[in-house]
């Protein structure tokens, strides 16, 4: 952020005041709103929900594969299927840690390795949106093969040089990651998560070269990789927190791997410590530019997250087709246990949350196929937070469900005659999701700067005692012109919007709920702005909350779209009809009174106390 930009700059970031915050603080945030997305501002489906008037035309009709495509995925995603029937065992992956070289050498086979790069540099050359189906295929069937493909994919070499690579790196690195030569993305640090100003891995020219040293933490394929993107600090005078991102050969002198990790779940992630002595990298190996990594990392990580909860959706999918069969099977007083109410309960909301979920990332992935470049880091963070969190209750739910067969392993199970579901390795393995790529934490708090910009471009300048009385008052006006229209706005129903008629009649009451609980968060968005003033950005649970709702809207938007897509589809018959307008109707419900909650306790007093006590707690 520049504290010395006047109100009339257009392409003002931000003009937050600064000069209060640490020496740190300020170095942080001021690095990742410099490397924030380029243009004026996020005008997609998910920044219209938190300004309280979704746009519809943004998300209706929901986009449809084209046949060509959807038989390009068809075919890919029955050769994979075929393949981890016949030659994959997750289990022995589990119980090994290990992912057998001939299971390695039949994906590279398949082309597994190259899903979305190009032909020409022969890869299989498939859309976003049949690389999300095969991610849930995978994450329906082995984590550690889902991660390890995604890892490589989706922030290792080939996503970023995709999107900032000259034609010569292009030329020279992609053939090989669609060989199957795995890559790695080196950005996490001992003491930087998502800090980047902290980072200590430093790179200095050196004639045509620069010499990287530093250490990188938890690099996941770091120690199967043949190919590394590594983040590392190039300070000058006028920047002394620039980033800039290398392509590195994982074999280059200098380059070691410390120690290989391991975790509670995914116990075949190959991840590690790895460490950079004098490692000598050629100028022509940058990408995107001299000092603009950060802007490549956040880049590539937008686009790469989409993966993430495509892996959570197919983990779903498995648990409620096991948790089904179990409640239709396992007897309890008399019944089926899916007959009574506690497991009922459960059951319906897995399925409709796993609805849900796949609805997102098609839709995320179709705003990709549409534009390679296209700005999704908010509709991906939404898809992110909401699939990670959704898939470990789901997991968790199935773990209830199963009860002592699901705490019991698969080879447990196997020994003992019965089926050998494998519920407690879908556990470990899932609880990272709530962590990879972004903590919710982290998510909620990159949602709600988003959120939020509409109105601090419009009006935080009047609270920056940098600015001249002057600057600030015409701030001061401009705001309260437009908010004198934009609030009453947001008490009006607009509930005759015309892609909304075109609806199933059973679908326009979700969408309505959908509709009036955006006005309703806009103005709750609004009012704790009046509450907090500037000191609003420190209000986490108040954010949280927030950010909470306006991701439940956006699961829900994308829901409906979804099933109006299935409904319109020759092919759908009657009972599935019935089944996805009950299912999406449903989800409205479970929205509407999981939102309601959030509205009420959204200026909660217990967050005072909270603090005080676990201040409290650190202090003592």
């Amino acid at each position: 952020m520049n504290s010395t930009n006047t109100p009339s700059d257009e392409n003002t970031k931000s003009v937050i005041d600064t000069s209060k915050m640490s020496a740190g603080q300020r170095a942080a945030l001021e690095m990742t709103e410099a490397a924030r997305d380029d243009r004026e501002r996020n005008l997609g489906f998910a920044a219209s929900i938190f300004n309280g008037a979704p746009d519809s035309s943004r998300l209706l009709p929901f986009p449809v594969q084209s046949l060509e495509d959807r038989d390009q995925g068809d075919a890919f995603l029955a050769r994979l299927k075929r393949f981890l029937d016949e030659h994959v065992d997750p289990d022995a992956i589990d119980r090994e840690g290990e992912i057998p070289d001939d299971v390695l050498d039949g994906l590279r086979k398949l082309g597994a390795f190259g899903i979305k790069i190009p032909m020409k540099y022969g890869g299989l050359g498939l859309s976003q949106t049949n690389y999300s189906r095969a991610a849930m295929l995978l994450g329906s069937y082995c984590g550690n093969l889902a991660a390890l493909l995604s890892a490589h994919q989706s922030i290792g070499v080939p996503q970023p040089l995709l999107m900032f690579g000259t034609e010569e790196q292009k030329a020279r690195y992609l053939p090989r990651c669609a060989g199957g030569e795995i890559s790695a993305f080196a950005l996490t640090e001992p003491d930087v998560g998502s800090d980047p100003a902290r980072m200590k891995t430093m790179a200095f020219p050196d004639g045509d070269d620069f010499i990287i040293n530093g250490e990188k933490l938890w690099c996941t394929n770091g120690t199967k990789a043949g190919l590394l993107v590594v983040m590392a600090k190039t300070p000058t005078p006028k920047n002394p927190n620039a980033t800039t991102a290398f392509i590195v050969e994982a074999h280059a002198p200098g380059v070691e791997v410390v120690r290989r990790c391991h975790f509670m779940g995914l116990r075949a992630l190959y991840n590690g410590v790895m460490r950079f002595t004098n490692v000598r990298v050629p100028r022509a190996n940058i990408l995107g530019g001299e000092g603009r990594g950060l802007k490549v990392a956040l880049t590539t990580l937008n686009t790469g997250r989409i993966t993430l909860p495509a892996a959570c959706a197919g983990l779903a999918a498995r648990c409620v087709e096991v948790s089904t069969e179990w409640a239709r099977t396992r007897e309890q007083w008399g019944a089926p246990i899916g007959k009574h109410a506690a497991i009922a309960d459960k059951l319906a909301r897995m399925s409709a949350h796993r609805f849900a979920m796949e609805a997102m990332v098609r839709y995320v992935s179709s705003l990709v196929d549409k534009d390679k470049m296209a700005d999704v880091r908010l509709e991906a963070a939404l898809a992110k937070l909401w699939g990670s969190e959704k898939c470990w209750e789901i997991v968790d739910d199935t773990m209830q469900i199963r009860g002592g067969r699901g705490y019991e392993t698969a080879d447990s199970l196997r020994a003992r005659g019965e089926p050998a579901i494998a519920v407690e390795r879908f556990f470990r393995d899932a609880r990272i999701n709530t962590i990879f790529e972004g903590s919710s934490e982290i998510m909620r708090l990159f949602i709600a700067r988003e959120m939020l910009d509409p109105h601090l471009r419009l009006g935080a300048a009047m609270f920056n005692p940098t600015l001249s009385l002057k600057d600030r008052a015409k701030v001061f006006f401009r705001a309260g012109k437009h908010y004198a229209t934009w609030y009453p706005a947001k008490w009006i129903p607009l509930s005759d919007d015309a892609d909304d008629r075109a609806l199933h009649p059973s679908l326009e009451w979700p969408m309505r709920i959908a509709r009036s609980r955006s006005r309703r968060l806009a103005r709750g968005i609004f009012h704790a702005m009046l509450k907090f003033g500037p000191k609003l950005e420190r209000q986490q649970l108040v954010l949280g909350r927030l950010v909470d709702i306006g991701t439940d809207i956006f699961a829900l938007s994308c829901a409906v779209s979804h099933a109006q897509r299935i409904i319109e589809d020759a092919m759908t018959t009657h009972e599935e009809v019935d089944r996805v307008t009950e299912l999406v109707s449903y989800l409205g419900r479970l929205v509407e009174a999981r939102t309601g909650d959030l509205f009420r306790s959204l200026f909660s007093v217990t967050d005072s106390k909270g603090y005080f006590v676990a201040k409290r707690m650190m202090e003592s």
